[in-house]
C-alpha cells in the first residue's frame, strides 16, 4: 500500500484528495497547519469507512516544520510515495497595494512550500525509483488574474518548478505533475456574489465552476500507474475557462 501525503488538506481541494486517494486504497496523510478540528475530522471519517489515515501538522511555508513532518513520517510509516502540493492560500488586491509582507507571504505558501515539500520527499522516492509529486497550480499562473499578480506569479511558479523538476527526476522513476484548476466552488471562493458566480458560469464553456472532486479526480490519476509515461505536463480543470 502506497503512502500520499497531501499538504493543507484539511479542507477544501486538499480534503476531497485525501478521500479519493484513501477510496482508491492509498494510506493518506492530512497535514494542515491551523485547523486541526477538521483534519482530524475528517481523518476519523475516513478510518470509520475503513481506510487508512493520519494527520500531521505542519506549516508548510517553514523549512524547518517541513522537515520535522518528513522525518515523523519515515520513522513512523516508511516514507512518502505520493506527495500533493497542496496548500495555498488567495488574496486579491491592486498590484499597487500589495505589500512587501504580503507578497512574501503569498510567495512562501503557494511556492515555496511545494519546493521544500519535494526536497524531503526526493530522497526516499530516489532511493526506491518510485515516486509521484502532483503540484496544484491554478489557470491564473497559466495566464496570469488582475489584481491578483502575486498569486499569480506563484502559481507560474508551480509550474516552472514542475517542468524543470520533471526533467531532472525522469531516470529516478518519478513523475512530476501540475494540475491548474479553474474556478472551483471552495472557501477561496465563498467570497464571490451570485452575480460573480453566475458570470464567471457565463465565461466557461462548459457553463458550470468546478467542485473539489473534480480536482481529485485529476490527482489519482496522476498518482496512479496509469500516468506512468506522463511527466511535466499541466492539466487545466477548469470547464474550458482558459483553452
Amino acid at each position: 500500500m502506497r503512502n500520499a501525503l497531501i499538504t493543507g488538506a484539511s479542507r477544501g481541494i486538499g480534503a476531497a484528495v485525501a478521500v479519493k486517494l484513501a477510496e482508491a486504497g492509498y494510506r493518506v496523510f492530512i497535514n494542515y497547519c491551523h485547523s486541526a478540528e477538521k483534519a482530524e475530522t475528517l481523518s476519523k471519517e475516513l478510518r470509520s469507512r475503513g481506510f487508512f489515515s493520519d494527520i500531521v501538522r505542519a506549516d508548510v511555508s517553514d523549512p524547518d516544520e517541513v522537515r520535522r513532518m518528513f522525518a515523523e513520517l519515515s520513522n513512523k510509516y516508511r516514507g512518502t510515495d505520493i506527495l500533493v502540493n497542496n496548500a495555498g492560500i488567495a488574496q486579491t488586491k491592486l498590484f499597487t497595494d500589495i505589500t512587501d509582507d504580503d507578497w512574501r507571504r503569498m510567495l512562501s505558501v503557494n511556492l515555496s512550500s511545494a519546493f521544500y515539500c519535494c526536497r524531503e520527499a526526493l530522497p526516499f522516492m530516489i532511493r526506491q525509483q518510485f515516486g509521484r509529486i502532483i503540484n496544484i497550480s491554478s489557470m491564473w499562473g497559466q495566464v496570469g488574474g488582475s489584481c491578483e499578480v502575486h498569486y499569480s506569479a506563484a502559481k507560474a511558479g508551480i509550474i516552472g518548478l514542475t517542468k524543470a523538476l520533471a526533467m531532472e527526476e525522469g531516470l529516478s522513476g518519478i513523475t512530476v505533475n501540475c494540475i491548474a484548476p479553474g474556478v472551483i466552488k471552495t472557501d477561496m471562493t465563498s467570497n464571490l456574489t451570485e452575480t460573480d458566480i453566475t458570470a464567471l458560469k457565463e465565461e466557461t464553456p462548459t457553463g458550470t465552476i468546478g467542485t473539489p472532486e473534480d480536482i481529485a479526480a485529476a490527482v489519482l490519476f496522476f498518482a496512479s500507474d496509469s500516468s506512468s509515461f506522463i511527466t511535466g505536463q499541466v492539466l487545466g480543470v477548469n470547464g474550458g475557462f482558459v483553452v
